[in-house]
């Protein structure tokens, strides 16, 4: 599709940004960090490209923010060992440590860290193009994560203070480490959705390999001199390079008790196999959803269109909690598409650092070719571009297309399009609704908007076993970070939350003996001269 006038000028000239969001010299970035020192690369490097274009004489120009060390599979297991050898069996200094002391790690990474602010602000505006409000979001909520993380191991740790007495037997709860852990964020929360399972890994006594999101890599730099600095030798190492050598290189190695994932379930199928010993590793997934907004006849239609508009579009519809397709009741299916369509005219498109700006250029090469192959296919087989300039693209960007009437033989009604397409499907009977979320390969979330009690009632069963997360009259979404956050069959695999993400990086281990005079001289002088880390009643306020 063309470009209209609503994209004519989306792209600025180099004068027109505003001095602090200008970009300074191009950052080749060599270092990445190994048991505790930031090594230097001498091999090739990966091109690091913004989704911004720059207006020109010549017409739009593509970005070049920098590079980064394209990494090779020996290189990535270098790191691998130095992780395997500061955990040492669970005998290393991090997993032995007192939860207090670890503690006093974290907190001294993150008051590095927000030092870095501004740097990574401006770098998740530049690589992935996220809006200057949400990327300020994303760094002030990834903070208050790694607090509330803090705060939730603490009270975790009281709790197992004490000794319990069962049936003769006295014993000690504590969660502990599970070993080494390969950690991989998405690219669209390349910060926090990456930091909701490094922190809590780390934090719980396990060593990690990290490496960084496709997009959004460099935004990690300004971080890795905190975490040398914060952490003992060995217990974050940060790695590039191609997922495809270096990852399927971890893998295989055998080596990765847990893998942290968030992607694909393709990708995450495909890293699982090449593991020697499935039942040694953990995985903590976070994948794939076609979320659903279901908006019934009865309902308050105002307020399921601005949930709708929100929940579908907001970041250019790239949330794996975004509602990716809506089933509209017949008798409302024409006003709800009418002020949907008014909503969507208001969106301004525009940079990232522009104020009010809520549609941004596309970070993944190819995306918009992909969406206007969406489209093409929907209006080929009955649908139609319902919204004014649906549908355009010029360089990166893609300007919204809300497609009506959509059907089951179209590939957007199944394929997750991960981006500012809007397939909106309307129905009569609601046997219709539940058999799409029945047979869907996904099951993170879904939005029920509705004032009838009965019908709401009626769905809220029908779909209690099909989704981690039920919404009523609101979009779907992550938060509060204390709730569960899951999904079932190819959407997810474990729990995260603030609570759960400290349980699923660790396991119960119990320490018991019965309950007789000897014994509990034993463990009080266990107690009393400091004599384990884990047998301990230290309570930390």
């Amino acid at each position: 599709m063309s470009t209209t006038g609503l994209l004519e000028n989306v792209f600025p000239a180099v004068a027109e940004i505003p001095e602090q969001y200008r970009l300074g010299e191009v950052i080749e970035q060599r270092e990445y960090l190994v048991n505790g020192a930031l090594q230097i690369w001498e091999g090739p490097l990966a091109s690091v490209r913004s989704p911004i274009f720059l207006s020109t004489q010549n017409g739009d120009e593509p970005v070049v923010l920098g590079s980064t060390p394209q990494l090779d599979a020996e290189t990535a297991l270098i790191a691998l060992d130095a992780a395997v050898k500061a955990y040492d069996n669970g005998h290393g200094a991090w997993p032995l440590m007192r939860v207090a002391e670890r503690i006093q790690h974290v907190e001294a990474f993150l008051a590095r860290m927000r030092v870095q602010r501004d740097a990574v602000v401006k770098l998740l505006m530049w690589e992935i193009g996220k809006n200057l409000k949400d990327s300020e979001k994303e760094f002030d909520r990834t903070c208050d994560y790694i607090v509330d993380t803090i705060n939730a191991l603490k009270k975790l740790d009281r709790r197992s203070s004490r000794f319990e007495l069962e049936q003769d037997t006295l014993g000690q709860i504590r969660r502990v480490p599970m070993g080494v852990t390969l950690c991989m964020g998405p690219y669209n929360y390349p910060l926090n959705e990456t930091f909701t399972t490094l922190i809590p890994a780390l934090i719980m006594g396990n060593t990690v390999v990290f490496k960084p999101a496709k997009f959004g890599v460099l935004l990690i730099r300004p971080l890795l001199e905190a975490f040398r600095d914060s952490f003992p030798a060995g217990v974050i190492n940060v790695i590039y390079g191609s997922g495809r050598e270096t990852v399927s290189a971890l893998m295989a190695s055998g080596k990765v008790d847990i893998f942290a994932f968030i992607g694909t379930n393709k990708g995450a199928s495909a890293l699982k196999k090449l593991h020697p010993k499935p039942h040694r590793l953990r995985a903590v997934l976070g994948l794939d959803a076609k979320n659903p907004g279901i908006v019934l006849p009865e309902v308050d239609l105002d307020n399921a269109v601005s949930e709708a508009v929100t929940g579908s579009l907001s970041f250019n519809g790239q949330r794996c909690t975004a509602l990716k397709i809506l089933f509209v009741h017949e008798d409302v299916a024409d006003a709800f598409v009418s002020k949907f369509n008014s909503k969507v005219a208001v969106l301004k498109p525009g940079m990232p650092w522009e104020s009010g700006v809520s549609l941004t250029p596309l970070p993944e090469p190819g995306k918009t070719d992909y969406l206007t192959s969406l489209v093409e296919d929907a209006v080929a087989k009955g649908a139609k571009v319902v919204n004014e300039g649906g549908g355009s693209t010029r360089e990166s960007f893609f300007y919204p297309a809300v497609l009506y009437p959509v059907s089951a033989d179209m590939r957007v009604y199944q394929e997750e399009q991960f981006g500012p397409v809007v397939p909106i499907v309307p129905y009569r009977d609601l046997e219709t609704v539940i058999d799409y979320v029945l047979d869907s390969d996904f099951g993170q979330q879904l939005s029920i908007f509705g004032t009838n009690a009965a019908q709401v009632g009626r769905l809220v069963d029908a779909f209690a076993n099909q989704v981690g997360r039920i919404n009523l009259n609101a979009q779907c979404q992550r938060g509060p970070d204390s709730f569960p956050f899951n999904g079932r069959k190819n959407s997810a695999e474990g729990t995260l939350s603030v609570d759960d993400a400290l349980r699923v990086f660790s396991i119960r281990t119990l320490v018991a003996t019965k309950f007789q005079e000897s014994n509990k001289a034993l463990i009080s002088e266990i107690i009393r001269n400091r004599e384990s880390s884990f047998l301990t009643t230290d309570y930390i306020f």
